[in-house]
């Protein structure tokens, strides 16, 4: 797999904080956000990892989505 550069490396941290955001929107934490959800926390916890080099995949983003019940436009628009 190729390293990411600086461009894929910013945007895949934007995404890490905006699902971090939208689940902190939710008052929930991590582990009561995966409980509602039934989903392992760990999972939450990737999503939201600049550190993950993998980063989540937009099918991953649209999930997400569909458990807040917001659109991946929505998702998407926090410029």
């Amino acid at each position: 797999m190729a390293e990411l550069d600086k461009e894929d490396i910013f945007l895949k941290n934007q995404i890490a904080d905006r699902v971090q955001y939208l689940r902190n929107k939710t008052g929930l934490s991590q582990t009561d956000f995966a409980k509602k959800h039934d989903i392992d926390r760990q999972i939450i916890n990737r999503w939201e990892s600049k550190t993950n080099k993998r980063g989540i995949t937009i099918y991953t983003i649209k999930k997400f989505c569909n458990m807040l019940g917001i659109s991946l436009k929505e998702f998407f628009d926090f410029q």
